[in-house]
């Protein structure tokens, strides 16, 4: 459990590193299998497996939903000591799962993750509420392409359908000025993570993370959960819609938005 300071300063900064959630053992475990996944070597298939960047020869290997290709991964999204920290960071009892993101950087080849927010790019459901938990399934560092984020900014509100903008050379953000507040600071911080260690942001909080070129791979998984108000509230589509069997209005749930927490751990 999070201490009440941990908490404040999440809802003050956007962004809170947590525990190790996962000895180096089980993140090992967790590692090789979605080296499975990404080559084929499971039973079921993820939501989405590509590479984001199309036909470059830089790689970020997304995939979306591996709970639903692996059941390791499937344990994951329910894993309670997170979804507690999760439902203490937003305040909420019920928590869902929005979906789950992998962006794999390979080594070398690894490339960017532009400043970006994330809910703008889910234009199918409100609040701006949802909190992700970010786990790394080997040391993510500034050598192998950490996140950065700008503390403070998502109570900024959305930024220009959520892109903020990135200057190639030095991978600092390039927002639009004139959105911002007065007396915005943007001070990108990075954002170092321990394999098995938890870090926490908010949907709307700026964050970016620049090319690998280290000779490590830079492994991970980013769950995006929702708080059980949520709504299905569609304006443009998305790749989980086809998914949604709710109506306009309604709260999101169903098979592929499963509830994970309770008040307390939800059995699955």
């Amino acid at each position: 459990m999070l201490t009440d300071a941990q908490v404040a300063e999440f809802r003050e900064r956007g962004l809170l590193l947590g525990p190790q959630v996962y000895t180096e053992a089980q993140a090992e475990a967790l590692r090789r299998r979605l080296e499975d996944v990404i080559e084929g070597r499971c039973e079921a298939k993820p939501e989405a497996l590509r590479n984001m960047l199309g036909g470059s020869e830089q790689v970020v290997i997304q995939v979306v939903n591996i709970w639903e290709a692996d059941p390791l991964f499937r344990e994951h999204v329910y894993h309670p000591d997170v979804c507690a920290m999760v439902a203490q960071l937003i305040g909420h009892p019920v928590l869902r799962v929005w979906h789950d993101q992998i962006q794999f950087k390979p080594p070398r080849v690894g490339g960017p993750t532009f400043w970006h927010q994330d809910h703008p790019y889910w234009p199918i459901i409100q609040p701006a509420d949802l909190v992700s938990a970010w786990v790394a399934l080997d040391d993510a560092d500034i050598e192998n392409g950490c996140m950065w984020m700008v503390p403070h900014s998502h109570q900024w509100g959305p930024h220009k359908g959520g892109t903020i903008g990135t200057d190639m050379e030095t991978f600092a953000p390039t927002p639009d000025v004139a959105r911002l507040p007065e007396g915005a600071r943007v001070e990108p911080v990075p954002c170092p993570v321990k394999k098995g260690q938890v870090m926490f942001h908010h949907c709307l909080t700026w964050h970016g993370s620049p090319w690998n070129r280290s000779e490590r791979g830079r492994p991970a998984i980013a769950v995006h959960y929702m708080p059980g108000y949520t709504r299905y509230e569609p304006n443009r589509t998305h790749l989980m819609e086809h998914r949604v069997n709710v109506e306009p209005g309604e709260i999101l749930q169903g098979e592929f938005f499963p509830t994970v927490w309770d008040g307390g751990p939800v059995a699955h």
